[in-house]
């Protein structure tokens, strides 16, 4: 072997390597984690900070490593192609050439390497960066001809690009994040609810008008005492005549403070109430609440009368969760299995989890499992009442004022595993 054909040989395996570091490099600045290189970058990681930049310009990086690639890999082939042809003659040479190429570029330049660009993207996308940036610099004429060609195939297909993220695809980084073990189950869960925080009304967490706790524009100052301490509650509506007209709100603070002993009037406690709509999302609340420095917000119904009322807690407990304090009346919810094939399931759980634990398919109007029962009983609900749907049996076990509290949910064998499940 002459040293020519040595020279073009050493040429062949710094190509292959280049094509290698190409391929390696379109895969790990496709697949890294932004995030990640960001924080490397703010922490002072020159190199981060190059890789972060040339990810910034996606478009003239790929156009850059694809011309570099191509560039490597034709010139691989000619090479390969005159040396075999001179070792092989004419006949084979050409083909055992492009056995033998495809083969070596295939796994040295395409597979591996990419394959381990993707296991550690941020860290190749760093060690490429220096050279990657003086090519993208050499290649500008050629990646601003192919920036104009794109513009024009743009134009004639008429591509609409949409970089926006979805609720959805935030909710599947969130569980992806929580199976990888990087955030916990209440770190996970937390994030959950401020991604749907927007989605929820303010009539999906109120305390309906039956359980609202209120005192009368008239009403005594011992009564008024008594229900402080009955109810354990810091604030309280008040109301003239009937609980529809409530007129503002009093805090327990200041009425042992200005009204309790003395010959003040509650009506010289009464701070507004802030009125809202049953539609309205409880992001806004949550802005309107701390503008107007409210606890507590009443929501109107359509004939102008109170459905029920939205404290700050209520709103603060759909971010964080259950919030209890030593004056709460703790509510079981959720589903207990009583035994096999039976479920008592407590009416405070929300209707939606009720579908999905006995993956039940149901259009209703109803918002809760009460209401939701009122529809298939069409009456009253009472104790030992039972229906049938989709296959379980549903016995009322418990109502109070009317409705119910809970439900036995009895269920076939393959429907208790979906529940299990």
């Amino acid at each position: 072997m002459d040293s020519h054909s040595t020279t073009m040989i050493l040429v062949l395996v710094c190509l292959v390597f280049l094509s290698a570091y190409f391929s390696a490099t379109e895969t790990a600045f496709s697949s890294l984690n932004r995030i990640r290189l960001k924080n490397m970058a703010s922490g002072g990681n020159r190199r981060a900070q190059t890789a972060l930049s040339l990810s910034e310009n996606y478009d003239e990086l790929l156009s850059t490593i694809l011309v570099g690639n191509n560039i490597v890999n034709i010139a691989s082939t000619s090479i390969a192609t005159t040396l075999f042809v001179a070792a092989l003659g004419g006949s084979a040479g050409p083909t055992v050439s492009t056995v033998v190429m495809t083969v070596v570029v295939l796994i040295f330049g395409e597979v591996s390497p990419k394959s381990l660009a993707k296991e550690n993207a941020e860290s190749f996308a760093m060690f490429s960066a220096p050279l990657l940036r003086v090519l993208v610099v050499v290649l500008k004429p050629v990646n601003f001809l192919f920036t104009q060609l794109k513009k024009g195939l743009h134009k004639i297909f008429r591509v609409k690009s949409d970089y926006s993220m979805t609720d959805s695809e935030l909710l599947t980084i969130v569980e992806e994040a929580e199976q990888g073990g990087g955030i916990d189950e209440d770190e996970g869960a937390m994030l959950r609810n401020v991604i749907e925080f927007d989605d929820i009304e303010a009539i999906d967490i109120m305390t309906p008008r039956v359980d609202v706790e209120a005192v009368s524009f008239d009403a005594k100052k011992n009564d008024v005492a008594a229900l402080f301490r009955s109810t354990g509650f810091s604030r309280l509506p008040v109301y003239k005549e009937t609980i529809d007209s409530i007129i503002g709100v009093i805090h327990e603070k200041d009425f042992y403070s200005f009204v309790w002993d003395t010959q003040q009037e509650i009506d010289s406690i009464i701070k507004p109430a802030e009125f809202i709509p049953p539609s309205m999302k409880v992001s806004a609340l949550l802005k309107s609440l701390q503008q107007s420095k409210s606890h507590i917000a009443v929501i109107i119904d359509e004939f102008g009368g109170t459905e029920g009322i939205v404290t700050l807690e209520d709103v603060l407990e759909e971010l964080v969760g259950e919030i209890w304090d030593e004056h709460d009346r703790v509510v079981q919810q959720g589903f207990q299995k009583v035994k096999e094939g039976e479920y008592r399931v407590f009416c405070s759980a929300d209707l939606d989890d009720l579908f999905e634990f006995f993956h039940i398919s149901c259009e209703t109007e109803a918002s809760t499992i009460n209401g939701w029962i009122l529809e298939n009983l069409d009456r009253i609900p009472a104790e030992g009442d039972v229906f049938a749907y989709q296959g379980l049996t549903f016995t009322v076990a418990r109502v109070e004022n009317n409705r119910t509290e809970e439900v036995l949910v009895r269920c076939p064998a393959d429907a208790e595993k979906q529940a299990e499940g």
